[in-house]
């Protein structure tokens, strides 16, 4: 009882620092707004009463930020002094849920304030972290095989997505080829290079650690993982990791490689708002989405891509994709949500997030294309985003890939 106890202190104290960095923002917002509006209301009021009204206001949003500062450290005194008391506890499915869905959308912030709702990165299997050693990793997988696949989730997910509607497609495949499987959780509002990186690093101790000497590693990586997985495989050939040279297939399930229309439209969005001075306090709130899904724009999976964008004024992507691994086995499926190809809605949503041809590495740049051979793409008739992660015609899919 008092580890579950324990695991609600440290929720509290994470959403307390939420609801106090929220109230600043809003006060900072209202603040902006206000201001905006009395620099452009000289003309009518004059300058004097308009510099009266501006250090007015100004002392009361000091004074509410000063409030709001004091309440949420008062509260986090409080839980410092109980969470040691009332110790700690594993996690839920549901709350991992909600933490993974809130690290999606904030992740970055939360990170970036440490905020104990942050997660780190780490590989799990059954919902329990792997501690990378040779014995903790002989402790915690009883007979482990030559054959490694480690599952990536997507944006918003954890691990634990994996299991949906009866199916577990890590368990799956290791009863129908031998696989022993590991999952990675990770943060999804983090930059997809930045997880990129750490992944790189994490799949480099795992392969050292390994209990018995391993003959194959591979990746199925859902949505934002695929391109996390990319990512990850650049940055290890590019520093001289180990496990590239053991890394045989790699299947993307709806992963957006060259991006997704709906981040896109809320940056035009931001844009938008962004042109006046009454709405532009509101672009901040724009802004709020983390860094992992404005990396989804476009299918980012670099740093200096990254960086690029910032750069950009109108969002436009200009950036040449990072080519597949060339020695490895690469595979891509995509989904329409009809059963029947339709060009507009296949080319807007496709699977209901990823347009089809964004998941199957298709576009008009040949710069941009990436070489999948036409056997190693399939598009999934009749299934949505999520519906990749449960479909019996999927796996059989992906299961023959795994089996050649």
């Amino acid at each position: 009882m008092f580890k579950a106890i324990g695991n609600r202190v440290t929720d509290l104290r994470g959403v307390s620092r939420m609801v106090v960095d929220a109230i600043s923002r809003s006060t900072g917002l209202v603040e902006m707004m206000h201001a905006n509006i009395a620099s452009k209301s000289t003309w009518v009021t004059g300058a004097t009463v308009s510099g009266v009204l501006n250090d007015a206001t100004s002392f009361i949003y000091k004074s509410i930020r000063g409030i709001t500062r004091a309440v949420g450290g008062s509260i986090d005194l409080a839980l410092d002094v109980l969470a040691p008391a009332l110790g700690d506890s594993g996690f839920s499915p549901a709350r991992d849920a909600v933490i993974a869905a809130l690290n999606g959308v904030l992740g970055d912030h939360l990170a970036a304030t440490g905020n104990p709702l942050a997660v780190t990165m780490h590989l799990r299997r059954e919902g329990r972290p792997l501690e990378l050693t040779r014995e903790g990793l002989a402790a915690e997988i009883q007979v482990p095989s030559r054959k490694v696949l480690v599952l990536v989730h997507g944006l918003c997910r954890s691990d634990r997505c994996w299991e949906r509607e009866g199916h577990n497609y890590g368990t799956e495949l290791a009863r129908d080829l031998g696989y022993t499987t590991v999952y990675l959780h990770y943060n999804t509002g983090l930059h997809i290079w930045t997880n990129g990186r750490a992944f790189a690093q994490l799949l480099e101790e795992l392969v050292a650690a390994w209990p018995i000497p391993l003959s194959e590693v591979s990746i199925l990586a859902h949505s934002m993982g695929g391109l996390v997985a990319r990512s990850a495989y650049h940055h290890a050939s590019a520093t001289g990791h180990s496990w590239p040279c053991k890394l045989r297939k790699l299947v993307f399930l709806g992963t957006p490689h060259h991006g997704v229309p709906l981040e896109r439209a809320g940056h035009w969005v931001e844009l938008l708002l962004e042109r006046t001075p009454y709405t532009t306090p509101f672009a901040l709130l724009g802004k709020m989405r983390s860094a992992g899904i404005r990396d989804l724009r476009h299918g980012y999976v670099l740093e200096t891509e990254s960086k690029m964008r910032g750069r950009s004024a109108n969002g436009s992507d200009s950036h040449r994709s990072l080519p597949l691994p060339g020695r490895v086995r690469c595979y891509t499926v995509a989904a329409r949500i009809g059963n029947a190809p339709f060009p507009r809605r296949d080319e807007l949503i496709g699977d209901g997030l990823v347009p089809v041809a964004s998941a199957l590495g298709d576009h008009p740049d040949s710069r941009r294309r990436l070489r999948f051979p036409r056997s190693h793409q399939w598009t999934a008739p009749g299934t949505s985003h999520l519906g990749l992660l449960c479909s019996g015609q999927v796996y059989e899919q992906i299961r023959g890939w795994f089996g050649e």
